[in-house]
């Protein structure tokens, strides 16, 4: 392991530290600045030596240090998924802008997968947030299977990556929300949040035409199979639970990321 994975995994702890806080407080429309970390049962102030990314877990013993209460799982989770995919980034492609897209990608995926997970939400800052900053990287970091130079002429070639994301992103976003619409319309009920529509777009930005495509497909098959499989065993009322498609479509993308590069 080269010393710039190692870095990149140290420096992906940190945002996943962040993270965390960005994925219990965006829902909630609370600031991510301010106050600064406390438990959540008692309301201590937790030392920065104690918000040391999973160390700090596991040095407490999963528990608060002042009412021993239990630690949510998901906050030493998500800092070693940030690491993880941090790290693996510079592994597959090097320290290069592809790594850091990548990385940048990752975070905001990971921020709505347990978002989606724990409350349904997929916040504004990911979602409108990520599809501006795919945009944009699509500038300097060219797609791998970009579709718009079949159809664009060549003296467009340096836009060739950003037709690719504003299309990619357009049409999945169009394609979700018209189904969603349709569902309404037959079923009389929201079938597909306007949150999962912003998803895909962001989504489309990041990865283009094709592997959206790709990364819709997965998720849609695996939301239908593995949430219809709970829903029936965990014994759910199918008129009412809530599948958090967001979770698996953010799944699915990191999926096709790391498959497509």
């Amino acid at each position: 392991m080269t010393p710039e994975v190692i870095f990149a995994a140290l420096f992906g702890l940190l945002f996943g530290s962040f993270l965390n806080v960005c994925i219990y407080r965006l829902p909630r429309d609370l600031s991510v600045v301010w106050p600064g970390s406390r438990c959540l049962a008692c309301g201590h102030s937790i030392a920065p030596w104690d918000n040391i990314p999973v160390l700090g877990y596991v040095l407490l013993g999963g528990r608060c240090r002042h009412c021993r209460s239990a630690i949510y799982w998901r906050y030493p989770l998500v800092e070693a998924l940030t690491a993880i995919c941090f790290g693996a980034g510079v592994w597959f492609w090097g320290p290069t802008a592809q790594a850091g897209k990548f990385a940048l990608f990752s975070f905001l995926l990971l921020g709505m997968i347990f978002a989606d997970l724990e409350t349904r939400l997929l916040p504004d800052e990911f979602t409108k947030g990520g599809l501006i900053l795919g945009l944009l990287l699509s500038l300097f970091v060219p797609m791998k299977m970009g579709m718009m130079a079949v159809f664009l002429p060549q003296s467009w070639s340096r836009f060739f990556s950003l037709a690719d994301a504003a299309v990619g992103a357009a049409f999945l976003s169009g394609a979700f929300w018209s189904l969603g619409y349709v569902f309404s319309k037959v079923r009389h009920k929201e079938g597909l949040g306007f949150g999962d529509v912003k998803m895909v777009a962001m989504i489309g930005a990041f990865q283009g035409v094709a592997p959206a495509l790709m990364t819709a497909f997965i998720g849609c098959i695996g939301g239908s199979v593995i949430g219809l499989s709970y829903i029936y065993l965990a014994k759910k009322d199918f008129s009412t639970y809530e599948v958090p498609f967001g979770t698996f479509l953010g799944v699915a993308a990191l999926a096709v990321a790391f498959w497509v590069g």
